[in-house]
């Protein structure tokens, strides 16, 4: 097959070949709707860029950015609030560096991977949050195409192994779980979405299931709860099993959101934590000391994780190796335990 070109994007696109570098180029102004057609035509013709002519051609703009794809339905709030402080941190690291860092909401529709691939508003990306990773890794597959250089914060991919930055997932939910059955807890509810589409939550599954076979214990189905994120999942989750009559004396959530959920509806129905059921979240946030009882929880180190994520960018925007980076975490006891 012939290499699409420039002027193949100009005919489909319905635009002149200059428009068509104009707007890949990002050097010069054109509108948003062409700018759109460019970047859709490109993507149609699977064009890309010529790598190392790009490179003579094009200078550093000692920028990064970082790009947080929603993760909440509540219109008022689209950021899984874990990303806040880990988003400070990188902002206050990148800083240090003197690097300045674009930050911008992507709402799951967006083409982003077209829109930043063929523009040039940073030297490099890092990515944070998706709901269905298979779908994501088929937006960021453009930026490979066109050599521009990308950093994810999730889980480990075995294809990518070099752009990859994350927390130990399964062995900070393992040692939750084994605290919770050295406790004496046996019937322990898995709060969040256990599936290779969640990649991350599956690890956290993975722990789940590990402490409880090193144990002896066998892991009942019927506790492995779907639901993503969100405090009233957590809730709604907790009730439909108490409304069942299921049997169970702890919960450990994929994300302390779901935790919280979880401890609201217990308490409402009139069940004591930690007396009738303990309760272990994931992540730290800092609303886990402002509720009744403090939620114990594991740790992800976010100051570790920017400062790995900011170098790790830095090395590939400079055409060095680097390597997939676990991070390890933390278990924080409180009183829900």
């Amino acid at each position: 097959m012939k290499r699409p070109t420039s002027f193949d994007i100009a005919a489909l696109a319905g635009v002149s070949q200059a428009t068509v570098s104009r707007a890949l180029s990002n050097a010069y102004p054109v509108s948003e709707d062409v700018r759109r057609r460019v970047y859709e035509a490109a993507a149609k013709l699977n064009y890309t860029v010529d790598i190392n002519a790009r490179k003579l051609r094009s200078k550093k703009i000692n920028t990064i950015a970082v790009l947080v794809s929603e993760d909440l339905d509540q219109p008022d709030n689209r950021i899984n609030p874990f990303f806040l402080p880990l988003i400070g941190s990188i902002l206050d690291y990148a800083g240090e560096k003197g690097v300045d860092v674009l930050v911008s909401l992507q709402k799951q529709s967006d083409n982003w991977g077209v829109d930043y691939g063929f523009s040039r508003r940073a030297d490099g990306i890092i990515f944070l949050g998706y709901r269905d990773f298979e779908t994501y890794r088929q937006k960021v597959e453009v930026l490979r195409q066109v050599g521009e250089p990308w950093v994810v914060f999730g889980p480990q991919i075995a294809e990518d192994p070099d752009l990859f930055v994350g927390s130990d997932n399964e062995g900070g939910a393992y040692a939750a779980v084994s605290h919770l059955i050295g406790l004496g807890r046996r019937r322990i509810v898995f709060l969040g979405e256990a599936s290779e589409r969640h990649s991350e939550f599956f690890e956290r599954f993975k722990g789940y299931v590990r402490a409880h076979e090193e144990a002896g214990l066998k892991v009942d189905p019927a506790l492995a709860i779907d639901c993503f994120i969100s405090r009233e999942e957590g809730g709604a989750a907790i009730q439909r099993l108490l409304d069942e009559g299921a049997d169970f004396d702890a919960v450990f959530a994929v994300t302390d959101l779901l935790a919280i959920g979880a401890i609201q509806t217990l308490q409402k129905r009139g069940y004591g934590v930690p007396k009738d059921v303990s309760v272990m979240g994931f992540d730290d946030l800092w609303v886990c000391t402002c509720i009744n009882p403090e939620l114990s929880t594991v740790r992800q180190d976010t100051t570790t994780a920017a400062r790995v994520l900011v170098d790790t960018l830095i090395r590939l925007i400079d055409g060095q190796p680097a390597e997939m980076t676990r991070i390890p975490t933390q278990l924080v006891l409180r009183e829900s335990c």
